[in-house]
């Protein structure tokens, strides 16, 4: 069975940092994902995929289904889209957009993004239920859900 397969499997790990300076970085393992076809080469290792920093601007890190972050540059344009002037929710609300409209979504098929800029401001938003993600600051750390989930009820 499927579901039993996967369960207690882990996926991507991705941090996005910012020091008192403001200075960005950025890091993701690779995929957690349990039998891989033989050759197959997700999205974490690939610039632009899932992990993009430009120091003026942001960084973003992306985890889920490789694929479908690959298929539309996912971190970079999350990137690109605070570099136009959206925020970081309105940055990643549009990559899940662009997947959700570009792609067959399975129902098991899941893209978790964090876009932070500069100026501390982030986000985070996921595909489905079930993404979380820590914060860790000076008083701590904070387990947080997204603040968008593009399809909550699955």
């Amino acid at each position: 069975d499927r579901e039993e397969r996967w369960k207690d499997k882990h996926d991507t790990i991705g941090v996005l940092a910012i020091d008192a300076r403001g200075t960005l970085a950025g890091a993701c393992s690779t995929s957690g994902m349990p039998w891989k076809v033989p050759g197959r080469v997700g999205d974490s290792p690939i610039i632009g995929h899932g992990l993009y920093v430009d120091p003026q601007v942001g960084a973003a890190v992306a985890t889920g289904t490789g694929e479908l972050v690959m298929a539309v540059c996912g971190s970079f344009l999350a990137v690109e889209r605070m570099r136009g002037g959206d925020s970081p929710e309105t940055a990643i609300a549009e990559v899940l957009t662009r997947i959700s409209s570009r792609s067959d979504l399975d129902e098991d098929h899941q893209v978790g993004l964090l876009a932070l800029r500069p100026d501390g401001r982030w986000a985070a938003a996921s595909l489905r239920p079930g993404f979380r993600l820590t914060v860790s600051d000076g008083s701590g750390h904070h387990l947080h859900a997204p603040g968008f989930v593009m399809f909550p009820g699955t």
